[in-house]
C-alpha cells in the first residue's frame, strides 16, 4: 500500500490548487479524479461562459488570459489542463475513492483501483454530481435530463426548461436560438436573481415578446411521455412536450462526508463542520476545500473565493508538521 503525506479527493480547479501549494512545500501528495482533469468543467454546457473574470479564476499565481473578459468553458479546461501537465502534478484519473478510513492517525483511502495511507486528507469533490430530484411521477423518463450540454440536440422539439438560474436560462436561450419551441417553467415569480447581469434581459426580453414562453409560480406535477402537468397559480394545466432539462441544481455528496465521519448541521443545510481558519474539519487531519463547504448553499462558495482554501490548508499542515518535529 503506498504511504503518502497527502491525498486529495477531487482534481478540479481547487483540488489542483491545493496539489500545486504540496508541491511547493515539498510534500508527497497525490490527487485522485473519477472523471478526466476538471471533471465538473469538462460537464459543463459546451458555450458555456463564467460569471466571473478570467484572472479570478487563476489559481496557484499563474496568469489565466482568455480571449473576453468572462473566459469560457474550453479556455478554462485548456488553463487547468495546462497547470497540470506544465507543473507535472501527481494526478490519478478515472480513478474513483469509494471509502476513507482513519486508524492510529493514519488514513486509508480506498478507490476502485487500489489503496493508499496518508498521514492528511482534503476533499475538493465538488457538488456537480448528484441533481437535485423533482421526486414528481415520470422524472426518470428518458426525455428528463438533470444536465445540459448542447443545443443542437434539441432543434425542432418541445423543451421544457426547469428552473430560473444561470444554468436554466443559458439552455433556454441557446435551445430557442438553435430552433427548439422552448418554454421555461418557473417556481418563483421572476427570473433568478444571481443570473449573469448580461444575459438577464436577453431572457426577459424574449420571454416579454413571446418567443420562449414562461410559467411562473409554477411546479411539475407529473411528467408524461409527450406532455408535462403543471400545478400553476391558475390551476391545474398540461402542455405538450419531447424532452425536460431540469436543471434544479446539485448538492455534494453528504452521504460520502457522513461516512468518513464528519459532521453536517441538521437544519437541512447540511453545513459540515470545519475551522474557518484551518479548513480542518471535527476529523483531525481531514480538510474541506471549495464548494463542499457551503452544504445545500452552493452558491456560497466557487473557483473565485475558495482558491484560497489551498493556502491555508497547506500552511497549517506545514505547522502541525513543525510543531510534531
Amino acid at each position: 500500500m503506498k504511504h503518502l503525506d497527502l491525498i486529495i479527493i477531487g482534481g478540479g480547479p481547487i483540488g489542483i490548487a491545493c496539489a500545486l501549494e504540496a508541491k511547493k512545500k515539498g510534500l508527497n501528495y497525490l490527487i485522485i479524479e473519477k472523471g478526466p482533469i476538471v471533471n465538473s468543467l469538462f460537464n459543463y454546457p459546451i458555450n458555456m461562459q463564467f460569471f466571473s473574470s478570467s484572472e479570478k479564476l487563476e489559481i496557484g499565481g499563474v496568469p489565466f488570459i482568455s480571449k473576453e473578459a468572462k473566459p469560457k468553458r474550453d479556455e478554462a479546461l485548456e488553463y487547468y489542463r495546462r497547470i497540470v501537465t506544465s507543473n507535472e502534478l501527481n494526478i490519478h484519473l478515472f480513478e474513483k475513492v469509494t471509502e476513507v478510513a482513519k486508524h492510529n492517525n493514519t488514513f486509508t483511502i480506498t478507490t476502485d483501483k487500489t489503496s493508499y495511507q496518508s498521514e492528511y486528507a482534503i476533499v475538493a469533490t465538488g457538488f456537480y454530481d448528484i441533481p437535485n430530484l423533482l421526486n414528481v411521477p415520470g422524472e426518470d423518463l428518458p426525455k428528463v435530463s438533470h444536465y445540459y450540454k448542447d443545443p443542437h440536440f434539441y432543434a425542432m422539439q418541445k423543451v421544457a426548461v426547469i428552473g430560473a438560474s444561470n444554468s436554466a436560462v443559458d439552455a433556454a436561450l441557446e435551445c430557442y436560438r438553435k430552433g427548439a419551441d422552448v418554454t421555461m417553467l418557473i417556481r418563483g415569480p421572476e427570473i433568478g436573481r444571481r443570473v449573469k447581469y448580461w444575459v438577464k434581459p436577453d431572457i426577459e426580453n424574449r420571454i416579454a415578446e413571446g418567443s420562449i414562453k414562461a410559467y411562473y409560480n409554477t411546479e411539475v406535477q407529473e411528467i408524461k411521455d409527450s406532455e408535462i402537468v403543471l400545478n400553476t397559480n391558475r390551476g391545474i394545466v398540461s402542455i405538450p412536450n419531447d424532452y425536460v432539462i431540469a436543471l434544479t441544481g446539485y448538492k455534494p455528496n453528504f452521504k460520502f462526508l457522513e461516512k468518513i465521519g464528519v459532521q453536517l448541521s441538521d437544519d437541512g443545510k447540511f453545513y459540515p463542520q470545519y475551522n474557518e481558519e484551518t479548513m480542518e474539519t471535527n476529523i483531525n487531519n481531514l480538510y474541506l476545500a471549495g464548494v463542499i463547504c457551503g452544504g445545500m448553499d452552493t452558491h456560497l462558495w466557487f473557483i473565485e473565493n475558495s482558491r484560497i482554501h489551498a493556502q491555508m490548508i497547506l500552511n497549517h499542515i506545514i505547522s502541525k508538521q513543525h510543531s510534531e518535529v
